[in-house]
Formats: C-alpha cells, sequence, structure tokens
C-alpha cells in the first residue's frame, strides 16, 4: 500500500468433514486451498456464501481450522479501529459509520464460534480430526454490512470497495494458526496463495472490477452477475461503480485494465500502467496473472494493492497518481506473488516494491520522476525523520522487524517500512553487484512465487557465497536499527 508522506504530515502536523487426500508441496508448488464464493451486493450490504476446500498442511491430525473476519474491525465497539485518528477526517466522509461481519452458518463441521482478540476469528471444528496431508470442505454463508468510509472494505463517495470481504484461512505456521489483528498502521493481512472461484451479482447500473478473469457475465433484469477465475493468488477483491469509463490495452500478454472517472489523463495513465508491467514483467519475470486491473476509488491512503487488482485514490491527479499506480503494480511481484508476513516484516515488500518504482522511473526518463529524485527524496525523508525524534525523544527506534503494532505512528511506519526499506535494497545492490543483484531478484521472484519468504530467503537469493554473505550483513545492519542513513 502507497501512503504517501504529504499526506501524513498534514494529518500529523455437523457431519464428518469430507476428506481428500493431498500433500504439501514447497513454494508454488504445493496443493492449494480452494474457495468458492457466490456474493450478492445491494444497498449496502453483501450476502454470500463460500464453500472452503481446506488442505491440512499442518503436519499433524487437525482438530479445528481457523479464519480470519477483517469485515469485523468495521464494526462499532472494535478493539482496533481500521482507521487511525489521522486519517479519520478524509475516510469518514460523512461522519462515523460502522459496519461489521456476520456469520450466520457453518457446514461441514462439528461446531463454530465467532472469537480472537477482537471478534476477529471464526474457529471451525471438526467432528473428528482431519488427518495430516488430508483435506475438510467447510462451507460458510456470511452477510457484510458496509460503513460508509473510503477505506478498503465499504461504501466510499463514488464506489463500493470490497477488500478482505469474505473469511480468509489463517497461515499455519511453527505450530499454529497465525490471528491477524487489524492495526490501522499498516496492511495487517497474511495469507496463503490459492485458487478462486467467485460468482458475483450487482445492480446492472455497476461497472465491476475484479481480481481475476471474468469468464462469464449474464444480464438478468436489473441485475448483472460475473463469474470469475483466479489461480494461485493470496486474495480477491471487488470494487464497483456507477460512473466508471473503462480504458485497457495489452502488455505481454496481459489484459491491463483502468477504471477511472476524475482522471483527465487517463489513456497516459492506462501506457503508464501497462509499461510498469512491462517493465516488472521483464525485469523480474512473467506477470502471474491473465488480468490486471487498476481502479480509481475513494480510499484515505494513496493506494492498495491486491492480486490483479489495484485501488487508487480518487484524491490523487498527475504524477502522483501515476506513481502511486506504479508502486501497486510492483506489489503484483513483491505481495501477490511473492507473499511475506507484512505484520511483521513489511519493508520485504513495501520497500522493495518502492525500490522497484524507483527503478521504473530511471529507466523511464520524461515520466516525471527519476531514480535519484525518488531515492535522494526517501533519504532525506527518513534522515529527516530521525532527526526530528532525537531532538524530541533523544533517538528514534529504527528497527524494522517489528509488528505493526509496535509503530508510533504512520509517520514513522512509512520512514521505516517504505524510505528505510528502500534505503536496504540499494545499499544490497552496492554490496552483491549489478549483474548479482538483478538476477539475485529473479531467483527470488521464482522461488517463491506462490509462496511466503522471509528476509533469509531474500539473502539466500543472490549467488554466490560472499554475496550472500553480504546480503546477510546488509539486512542485518538495517534491520537492526541504525540511527540515519
Amino acid at each position: 500500500m502507497r501512503k504517501w508522506l504529504c499526506f501524513l504530515l498534514a494529518a500529523l502536523f455437523l457431519p464428518l468433514p469430507v476428506l481428500f487426500s493431498g500433500c504439501a508441496g514447497q513454494a508454488g508448488a504445493r496443493v492449494r486451498d480452494e474457495y468458492v464464493i457466490e456474493a450478492a451486493y445491494e444497498d449496502g450490504t453483501l450476502t454470500a456464501a463460500q464453500e472452503v476446500l481446506w488442505h491440512n498442511r499442518t503436519g499433524a491430525d487437525a482438530g479445528y481450522v481457523l479464519f480470519n473476519l477483517y469485515g469485523n474491525a468495521y464494526r462499532e465497539g472494535a478493539k482496533y479501529a481500521p482507521v487511525s485518528r489521522s486519517f479519520s477526517a478524509s475516510a469518514y466522509y460523512a461522519g462515523r459509520s460502522y459496519g461489521n461481519m456476520e456469520i450466520t452458518s457453518v457446514s461441514g463441521v462439528a461446531g463454530w464460534e465467532v472469537c480472537g482478540e477482537d471478534e476477529n476469528i471464526l474457529r471451525a471444528e471438526f467432528s473428528e480430526p482431519v488427518p495430516a496431508g488430508e483435506s475438510a470442505r467447510i462451507r460458510i454463508e456470511f452477510t457484510l454490512t458496509l460503513a460508509g468510509v473510503n477505506h478498503r472494505t465499504g461504501i466510499a463517495r463514488r464506489s463500493v470497495n470490497l477488500g478482505n470481504f469474505y473469511p480468509v484461512l489463517c497461515v499455519y505456521e511453527e505450530g499454529a494458526f497465525a490471528e491477524c489483528v487489524y492495526d490501522s498502521c499498516g496492511d495487517p493481512f497474511y495469507s496463503e496463495c490459492a485458487d478462486y472461484s467467485v460468482t458475483f451479482t450487482a445492480g446492472a447500473q455497476y461497472a465491476v472490477a475484479a481480481s481475476g478473469e471474468c469468464v462469464s457475465a449474464t444480464l438478468s433484469g436489473a441485475k448483472k452477475t460475473y463469474e470469475y477465475a483466479l489461480e494461485n493468488a493470496r486474495d480477491f477483491a471487488i470494487v464497483l461503480g456507477e460512473d466508471y469509463t473503462v480504458l485497457q490495452t495489452n502488455a505481454c500478454g496481459v489484459n491491463v485494465m483502468y477504471y477511472h472517472y476524475a482522471d483527465e489523463s487517463a489513456a497516459a495513465t492506462l501506457q503508464l500502467i501497462a509499461d510498469a508491467v512491462t517493465y516488472f514483467n521483464d525485469t523480474f519475470g512473467k506477470f502471474p496473472y491473465k488480468t490486471y486491473s487498476a481502479v480509481q476509488t475513494g480510499f484515505c491512503y494513496g493506494g492498495m494493492e491486491y492480486p490483479a487488482l489495484a485501488m487508487l485514490s480518487d484524491s490523487l491527479s498527475g504524477e502522483e497518481l501515476g506513481y502511486t499506480a506504479v508502486h501497486e503494480t510492483a506489489h503484483q511481484w513483491w505481495y501477490a506473488a511473492v507473499g511475506s508476513d507484512q505484520r511483521t516484516y513489511a519493508w520485504l515488500d513495501e520497500g522493495l516494491a518502492e525500490y522497484s518504482s524507483a527503478l521504473f522511473y530511471g529507466a523511464h526518463e520524461g515520466r516525471g520522476y527519476t531514480f535519484s529524485s525518488l531515492f535522494e527524496g526517501a533519504r532525506a525523508a527518513y534522515n529527516a525523520f530521525c532527526s526530528v525524534q532525537k531532538q524530541l525523544f533523544g533517538g528514534a527506534d529504527t528497527s524494522m522487524n517489528r509488528r505493526l503494532g509496535e509503530y508510533s505512528s504512520e509517520l514513522e511506519y512509512v520512514n521505516i517500512a517504505y524510505h528505510k526499506g528502500m534505503m536496504l535494497f540499494d545499499s544490497l545492490r552496492a554490496a552483491v553487484g549489478e549483474k548479482r543483484f538483478f538476477a539475485g531478484l529473479k531467483n527470488y521472484y521464482a522461488n517463491f512465487s506462490g509462496g511466503i519468504a522471509r528476509p533469509e530467503h531474500l539473502a539466500a537469493s543472490f549467488s554466490g557465497r560472499a554475496a550472500k554473505k553480504a546480503a546477510q550483513s546488509v539486512i542485518r545492519a538495517y534491520t537492526a536499527g541504525e540511527p540515519s542513513l
């Protein structure tokens, strides 16, 4: 997600489970979970049912499975507010508003409950443990009531954002399911790739942008039903609105679409997005999906990435809109394809998306920015942040591997995850050399596309013992924390 520093400165200043054979594989090759979702939107409410085929990759018999309920973060009284005070005014454009996710039934299990630290978890108990390597089908019916908010999930001023709109399987690691609380700082999501089949119905007056390829669209009276397919993706998102004009082109065999309602240079924006797809495709590896939709919408930050779809704030224009579009496109490689635990290693995708964007502008002169202007701007902002922190508090916590809730402010988060992250990757480039750096990123993408990577996997992607050691040293020094760079 691209959070613009200028915004921040302004704001601050039942039955047995059905079992199937299966085995866990490596990143990109493992057996993937499957989501079949049927959803209908009308008058601020999404009514939906999803059937999940869950593969037990825990290494042991499993008596239960957990799902993240991100939609519950918008309810009144939530412990973790999805929007911080700094952005509340721009997010809640008509005053405070609330929504919620109500689970109405869960079948294929013996029992279920909504629990977690902030009613953010659905726990489904099996009648009998699911053996390791086998699978179970679970059907969940739910209703999502949307808040009026310019955010990932809500009714924006001129559109409807359906990001993180369904119960999402929790990642299993280190002997437990990873539960995600909705920190307002950063992207509090962590998920594995799965295959999606989504049927979505809404009023025919809406234009609908979605992750995945639209395989059919059927009009029935005042309603239109779309069927989408998306493979090997860690999320599925939808945006709909009545005012959209849709432009499209092709880049590297990818159908690139731009949905807009307030862009006087829409054709140029579309071309910039297509050029970014081509550059990242050639530099890092093949774009992972058949389609890619960039969607202008109400959003209190700059933008938000989802597989095959990016939300772009309608408050942006000109070069800022263009840069955000490039940054969110870079996330198709770093987050959508190569996953990471954004709750702890935010720099691993945000810093690399920032650095990739700077590389793009360095290779495309005359697009408003240069590599130097972006990199030096990030370094200046980071050093200014450290200087102010030293004057006010005697120092700054510049460690990089920490939970989102441990950041004191969004300003600190941006400077650490984005700006310092960008500098980390430039130092990696200098430490391992130009050829090894780009070859290493290609290896990183090839080896972990469809999987989840950690900092040690990044370091190990560079060829040669000396390069690996240098990469480890750079990552260790930066993430441990330094006052200025």
